[in-house]
């Protein structure tokens, strides 16, 4: 075989060379791009024009559109108005039974207790009950303008389970004032609490709801100021004093 058809059959087995993209086809490409974004412009254009040409052609449409949305919107907002109401009477109607206070972990007790306290009104009501919480399980602050610091004492066994002493009362006396800044402080336990420790209670202008005054207070029938004895007045004047 010559030189020459050796070199050819060599050629014909390489794969054709690629032609090198020159600018004037990358130019080519981004003038397509460009024309096809116009084009879909100028159509997304006429759309809209031709909707609009035919809504105020046929006006009516828009009537009854506005007459369906007009009550559907009225609808939705009575349907929240009706649930906010309806949360406003769950939170006014709010019920414990002893039997289901003694039943729950001590964090759910101190909730219900921040629960009752929303009840009656104290909007900021909050559980701060913890580690390092300095002897307050909830703080509120009532519709007089009163702070409150409540310490809970739970008993899982209720009035069979170890009574609240002195020690509890001392804790809370040292920290509900000095440090929280309480215009009443209050230890709240559904079980008993010790003679000497309401003597204390007394002494210190402490405030002790024990198992009975708790359940009187759970049932609904009183805020928790109108069963303490010698709360501090009002701090600011509100239309319910």
């Amino acid at each position: 075989m010559s030189p020459r058809a050796r070199r050819g059959r060599a050629a014909a087995g390489r794969p054709p060379a690629r032609r090198p993209r020159t600018p004037g086809s990358r130019r080519r490409r981004g003038d397509d791009r460009l024309v096809g974004f116009l084009v879909a412009t100028v159509l997304a254009v006429a759309l809209v024009a031709a909707v609009v040409d035919w809504l105020l052609t046929h006006w009516w449409v828009l009537v009854v559109i506005g007459a369906l949305a007009l009550p559907a919107g009225s609808a939705w907002l009575h349907h929240k108005r009706q649930q906010a109401r309806w949360e406003a009477v769950r939170a006014q109607g709010l019920r414990y039974a002893l039997p289901q206070l003694d039943a729950l972990h001590h964090a759910r007790f101190e909730e219900a207790v921040r629960d009752l306290m929303r009840r009656d009104g104290c909007r900021d009501a909050v559980r701060v009950g913890g580690g390092g919480d300095l002897g307050a399980d909830v703080k509120a602050t009532d519709p007089y303008g009163r702070r409150w610091v409540i310490q809970c004492k739970h008993r899982s066994k209720g009035s069979a389970g170890s009574a609240v002493g002195t020690p509890d009362l001392q804790v809370l006396n040292g920290t509900a004032r000095q440090v929280h800044g309480a215009d009443v402080a209050v230890i709240v336990t559904n079980g008993r609490v010790t003679k000497p420790a309401v003597t204390f209670a007394q002494q210190q202008r402490l405030h002790v709801v024990d198992r009975h005054t708790l359940g009187v207070w759970a049932s609904g029938s009183r805020p928790l100021w109108e069963l303490l004895r010698a709360v501090p007045p009002p701090r600011k004047p509100t239309a319910l004093s």
